[in-house]
């Protein structure tokens, strides 16, 4: 019979391997968007294609807001992006 603390401990190694997947994704998919971005610009539209050729995967984002347009942002730590259409999104630096 398994003990409680082994129970335990095999729970949390099983959440830390999903969650430091989940991050590795989340941190390349904020190093997409600040390639595409640059620097020194707030906000930049282009071909929607362009994340996806680079490996953004859309799924993996932190916070989704709804604008008063009834527009998705979708967040990736301090940027957001929004699809226009299938062939162009808007990338926006949150300062």
């Amino acid at each position: 019979m398994a003990s409680k603390s082994n129970y335990h401990r095999r729970l949390r190694a099983a959440t830390k391997n999903a969650t430091v997947e989940i991050d590795k994704i989340l941190h390349r998919n904020r190093f997409i968007l600040l390639e595409l971005m640059g620097k020194h610009k707030t906000q930049v539209k282009l071909p929607a294609i362009t994340l996806y050729k680079k490996g953004f995967k859309h799924k993996y984002h932190t916070p989704r807001t709804r604008n008063k347009s009834g527009k998705d942002y979708y967040y990736v730590y301090d940027f957001a992006w929004m699809l226009f259409s299938d062939d162009e999104v808007l990338i926006i630096r949150k300062v």
